[in-house]
């Protein structure tokens, strides 16, 4: 047999106009095209996609660089001897958690944090109630209740530096309080309430307490102004009286609330520095320890970088407890 002329070859091979179009129709039809619609639909969903992590990356970043990267090199360091000062640490395990557990100025600090913690705690929440009560009492005109909103909140208005100025000020032995205290014949040279062994500790207790109460005060009034009025009606015409309306009504709305700041003022007050230092730097003889000055001057007085890290970690882990009950009890609310 012989073969076609190559013409007449290429001739067969090559489609019609007609053709050309209708195949091209027909995969524009079925999305096969570079530009088809399918393909720009799936790309668009695919940057949408990753739109939410576009927008939460800088704060990621900065959480991931000032927070988790720290907090990673002080477990490092906790396990190390001696860091920074020490060119060549070695891993020495658990050691400094035994030497810092068994430290007595460890433990010096941590009784002095749970007493200032839990007075606080206890003195801000009942404080923030009394006063939450008196400025919701139907009893005070409006223009009274905001002098006494105003001036019961000015605590919360000040820096912690200012605070600590203000009552070292106060508490001097030549200070208002001490002047007071001679002129009404209650003291003969007045009282060394911040350098007083007996005393300090309480005095800064004291201060703090001054200057959290406003916090509980205005979350609790907010609380009250929320409770409906038709439970202490309903109380009333079952006979109950004020301390049962109280008890049975207003206890129950506010529980919600008053446990949330309850673990949010613990784990703020456990982790109390500024106040301390800058009113009794931790003295005198350690009577005002507390957990964070000690972690402090293990650091930058004795430059034992390793078994401060070991303490910070020590504090991290008792924060993280009540962080879970508190967000625990955050979704069991919602």
């Amino acid at each position: 047999m012989t073969s076609a002329p190559p013409v007449a070859a290429a001739a067969s091979e090559r489609s019609t106009p007609a053709e050309v179009g209708g195949s091209r129709a027909r995969r524009a039809g079925s999305g096969l095209g570079p530009g088809s619609p399918r393909r720009r639909g799936r790309s668009s969903n695919g940057l949408r996609r990753l739109e939410p992590y576009a927008f939460i990356s800088p704060t990621a970043i900065l959480m991931i660089v000032l927070m988790l990267v720290p907090i990673g090199m002080v477990i490092g360091y906790s396990f190390m001897n001696n860091v920074i000062t020490n060119h060549n640490p070695k891993f020495v395990g658990l050691d400094n958690y035994v030497d810092v557990l068994t430290d007595e100025r460890f433990h010096t600090a941590l009784g002095n944090t749970l007493i200032f913690t839990l007075t606080s705690v206890g003195a801000h929440l009942v404080l923030g109630l009394v006063f939450a009560m008196l400025l919701n009492t139907p009893l005070l005109s409006n223009a009274s209740k905001a002098v006494f909103r105003t001036i019961y909140f000015l605590p919360w208005l000040f820096t912690v530096a200012i605070v600590a100025v203000l009552w070292r000020l106060l508490l001097n032995p030549n200070g208002v309080i001490n002047y007071v205290l001679v002129t009404l014949g209650l003291s003969d040279n007045g009282v060394e309430f911040l350098a007083d062994p007996s005393l300090a500790l309480a005095a800064v207790t004291f201060i703090n307490i001054w200057a959290g109460y406003p916090f509980f005060m205005i979350s609790l009034l907010a609380g009250l102004q929320g409770i409906p009025r038709d439970l202490y009606e309903a109380a009333t015409v079952d006979g109950a009286s004020r301390w049962q309306q109280f008890w049975n009504v207003t206890i129950p709305q506010l529980r919600p609330i008053i446990i949330s700041m309850c673990l949010l003022d613990l784990i703020w007050t456990s982790q109390q520095f500024a106040l301390i230092w800058m009113t009794t730097g931790g003295g005198p003889i350690n009577v005002t320890e507390m957990l964070s000055t000690f972690t402090y001057k293990l650091a930058f007085s004795r430059y034992e970088f390793s078994m401060a890290s070991t303490s910070a970690v020590i504090v991290l882990l008792l924060s993280m407890i009540l962080a879970v009950f508190y967000v625990r009890h955050q979704r069991a609310r919602d």
